[in-house]
């Protein structure tokens, strides 16, 4: 069966502890994607999957079988590079048959293989061509398809389209998704773009500083975020994290002080593990903001101080005690900056953390 499982994987180089005790589960025919800042551990974690680094603690398991002794040759997984790391002097046709080659496969089923893979990425016209006279969108396709030709037992990917441009990176996440559904087989690919990891993955696993903050489909992800990184790490224009006093709290409504305004929201829900609490931070992503014509309870007020047009939409910039609060508007909208803008969050569409992180939220 084709699954991953990590089992308290630690990796330490020296002093520095580059991933700490990551447990983590792959199912047959899921793609997870890692997703982090630089320096998160993610691709080390990827690493250690492949055999390229070893565990200083904890097991990794490819189909139900601890690798940890393996090298990455005996694993049979297969891997797809951020460079593509094609042969410049073979053309497309012989990098795609190099592993099938190596398996001492015979001919006939070798270009069978190869013109099955070049038909499903659309290569078959550069197959007689080198490396270098092919797009770089091209190149990426040869990679995928030199790691698919062999039917591994697992892929692992790492930054997959970090060198394309916007438009190949388009096309490239459409085509890779639809080739890894079609292979049933358990997927793992490192991206610091979230957009990637949205619109690729199963589930998401959010790394920071080693550790796994949350796994969750990415409407999960980022629908419900678990603390406070994920909250800001999650979303474009980025989350609004306003802290807050608690004037009064109760199963029903919260009355907030955030920049000597008061804000009254209603809860969709009690509270859950919230003794004593006096503190929070409101978490309200800028499109679940509305402007209203005058002040109220339920509204804050802000100035305006930069507009950022994005096509059908507007990102409006508000100042208010020192602080910049993102709000995402029509794009037929006129807002003038300097002006004074009364706004609130819609119903339910916003996020309460406690003074450690954790959403508060169930």
């Amino acid at each position: 069966m084709s699954t991953i499982e990590l089992e308290q994987i630690t990796k330490r180089f020296g002093t520095l502890t580059a991933v700490d005790g990551v447990d983590l589960h792959v199912g047959a025919g899921e793609v997870m994607c890692l997703l982090g800042p630089s320096g998160c551990g993610k691709t080390t974690t990827l690493r250690i999957v492949a055999g390229l680094e070893s565990p200083t603690e904890g097991s990794v398991m490819i189909g139900g079988r601890r690798v940890n002794e393996l090298s990455p040759s005996a694993r049979d997984i297969a891997m797809v590079f951020q460079f593509y790391a094609l042969y410049p002097s073979l053309t497309v046709r012989d990098n795609l048959a190099f592993p099938l080659r190596a398996e001492r496969l015979a001919a006939s089923d070798v270009n069978a293989r190869v013109n099955q893979v070049a038909d499903t990425l659309d290569l078959r016209s550069v197959l007689d061509r080198l490396p270098g006279h092919i797009a770089e969108g091209e190149k990426q396709r040869v990679a995928v398809g030199r790691a698919i030709v062999r039917d591994p037992s697992c892929f692992l990917f790492d930054e997959p389209l970090s060198r394309l441009d916007v438009e190949l990176r388009q096309q490239m996440r459409g085509k890779i998704k639809e080739v890894l559904n079609d292979l049933s087989k358990a997927t793992v690919i490192v991206t610091h773009d979230q957009l990637e990891a949205l619109t690729m993955a199963d589930r998401i696993a959010v790394m920071r500083d080693g550790r796994i903050e949350q796994i969750a489909t990415p409407h999960e992800i980022f629908a419900r975020p678990a603390n406070l990184f994920v909250a800001g790490f999650i979303g474009t224009p980025q989350m609004n994290l306003l802290e807050a006093d608690i004037i009064e709290l109760d199963d029903e409504k919260a009355r907030l002080s955030i920049d000597d305004q008061e804000l009254l929201l209603s809860l969709p829900e009690p509270l859950i593990n919230t003794p004593q609490l006096e503190k929070l931070t409101l978490g309200i992503r800028p499109r679940a903001f509305e402007l209203v014509s005058e002040p109220s309870p339920t509204t804050l007020s802000a100035d305006v101080d930069l507009i950022e047009p994005m096509g059908s939409e507007t990102l409006v910039h508000l100042v208010e005690g020192g602080r910049d609060i993102r709000v995402v508007v029509d794009g037929d909208m006129a807002v003038n900056a300097g002006t004074r803008l009364a706004f609130r969050p819609r119903l339910h569409q916003y996020h309460l953390f406690s003074n450690d992180g954790r959403r508060l939220l169930s």
